[in-house]
């Protein structure tokens, strides 16, 4: 078994250790209570979800591909979403990977907004650490855990983003698409797959993965790499803007592994590229961006979160795309008392340097 196998079965398997037991999570010095994730209801962003989802067939197209990749003879289906009345645009794509045990229609929530919001997304199903790991005898079910965890899964759902964009961009499809502004997104697992596509490297004999057609890149939850290497080292070769969304009690401990929220600001600090922006919500959990259903008594924090998720992501794909150039400031205003910490970096590009000089 290789070094990199080894490393990704040691942290997946224990990822998949917290979707079958109850997550421990540390209580924080400062949470919200239930009064208050009520009062945030009245924020513009969960209005406006609220009234998008009585509206959705009216204003997106939903379109499910089955593709099959025969160079390795792997099926890849796809569910692409797009604004109706989209026919002679050129939109921005957002490629998404889902996380342990998704699949295609998981995420419906930001594929539905995003179209909304004018953009297209193309949500990836992984065969082999999608759903279907969850069928079957429970006997086995370690074993179908372990080799969705594998080395080979981890490569393959990076080849399957490589593929589906191809598909995509030789399709019927294609002319609705700017190629120029393409962005990668996932959640936990998805989101390891989005920072190998980006550019990250785990090992030095790592073949290179990086799809230099991705502009930025959103990281959901986002697990470090676990080796000897600092993540500074890592991420290296990561070049372009980078959002990163969590929350307080984004939090896994099982016998013998925790991994914290701190450990998803690591990997904001540690990010290079031109841009990065961090948000750390109050309260929710790992799996609360997952689309699945929650807890009752979290069922004000999950719509709250949601619709604060959905809206930031378009901000920062409007920002970074030059639509909105303070997209994502407007939207810290709007939701500063839903954040235990925000961060926004940004290098200045010479344009930039010359604009601010000549003011």
């Amino acid at each position: 078994m290789t070094k990199f196998k080894q490393q990704c079965l040691g942290f997946w398997a224990l990822l998949i250790l917290l979707s079958l037991s109850a997550c421990k999570q540390s209580p924080e010095p400062l949470q919200l209570t239930q009064q208050q994730w009520a009062q945030h209801l009245q924020l513009p962003s969960v209005q406006q979800a609220s009234q998008l989802s009585l509206t959705w067939s009216d204003k997106v197209i939903q379109h499910k591909l089955q593709w099959q990749d025969n160079s390795r003879g792997r099926e890849v289906p796809a569910l692409l979403y797009l604004p109706a009345g989209a026919a002679a645009a050129k939109l921005p794509l957002i490629v998404f990977s889902h996380g342990l045990g998704g699949s295609r229609d998981r995420y419906a929530y930001l594929g539905l907004y995003w179209a909304s919001q004018g953009f297209a997304s193309l949500h990836l199903q992984h065969i082999g650490s999608d759903r279907q790991i969850w069928r079957g005898s429970r006997l086995t079910l370690p074993f179908r855990l372990m080799n969705a965890a594998g080395e080979e899964e981890a490569l393959a759902r990076v080849a399957d983003v490589r593929f589906g964009l191809d598909q995509l961009l030789q399709s019927e499809f294609a002319a609705l698409i700017d190629p120029n502004k393409l962005v990668m997104a996932g959640h936990s697992y998805g989101a390891n797959t989005t920072m190998l596509v980006l550019g990250a490297k785990a090992e030095p004999h790592q073949p290179d993965l990086r799809d230099a057609r991705f502009s930025a890149g959103m990281l959901i939850s986002a697990p470090p790499f676990y080796n000897d290497k600092p993540l500074s080292a890592v991420l290296a070769a990561i070049a372009v803007p980078t959002l990163h969304i969590t929350n307080t009690m984004d939090e896994i401990e099982v016998p013998g592994y925790h991994s914290t929220p701190e450990e998803r600001i690591d990997i904001y600090q540690a990010m290079p590229g031109p841009e990065k922006v961090l948000a750390v919500f109050y309260g929710g959990n790992h799996n609360i961006f997952s689309g699945r259903r929650q807890r009752p008594e979290l069922a004000l924090q999950d719509k709250v979160l949601k619709a604060a998720t959905q809206s930031l992501s378009a901000a920062f794909v409007s920002q970074i795309t030059g639509e909105r150039p303070r997209a994502v400031a407007q939207w810290q205003q709007q939701h500063q008392a839903l954040l235990a910490q925000f961060e926004q970096y940004a290098t200045l590009s010479s344009a930039d340097t010359a604009r601010q000089a000549l003011n």
